[in-house]
């Protein structure tokens, strides 16, 4: 299968039965993508697919051939420095263990995302919880982590991703 992850095009030779997450982490080394339920409840796996949200835990990996996937890896700038989204959680305090962190930045990158192309994008504080309660964490209160999804969200999150 061919796909492009992180901007770069991949051909390879996958078994038909292992997941997304497994064939990025194991595979491709991008362990970013983390597991924590395996079942697509806590949102940990959170990648882009083809410009939208997917939980990587519960999606075969041949499933993304001829697709465009993003991880939190392919977030970050050219010489390693954090993506906008990334900077406006760490500007909020919004973790503790940073587990769940790469989903929640994914969740919060798809909504940002989806309102510099004009869709529909969560704009009030019940809007923002709402869209990330699919994502959850284990060690914070949700009240720094939406903080910081709402500061990303009003700037717009910066640079283009």
């Amino acid at each position: 299968m061919t796909l492009t992850v992180n901007g770069r095009k991949r051909t390879v030779t996958i078994e038909v039965r292992r997941t997304l997450a497994d064939f990025l982490r194991e595979d491709l080394g991008l362990t970013a993508t983390h597991l924590g339920c395996e079942h697509g409840v806590c949102g940990a796996c959170t990648v882009i697919v083809d410009g939208a949200t997917e939980r990587s835990c519960t999606q075969l990996a041949v499933q993304a051939d001829g697709r465009e996937v993003t991880t939190v890896e392919g977030l970050n700038g050219p010489n390693g420095e954090l993506h906008p989204v990334q900077e406006a959680l760490r500007d909020h305090h919004s973790f503790q263990c940073g587990f769940c962190t790469p989903g929640f930045v994914m969740a919060i990158h798809g909504m940002v995302e989806e309102k510099k192309a004009g869709r529909p994008s969560p704009c009030s504080r019940a809007e923002i919880r709402e869209e990330l309660s699919g994502n959850i964490c284990r060690c914070t209160g949700y009240q720094s982590i939406i903080d910081g999804a709402e500061a990303a969200l009003a700037a717009g999150a910066g640079k283009e991703s």
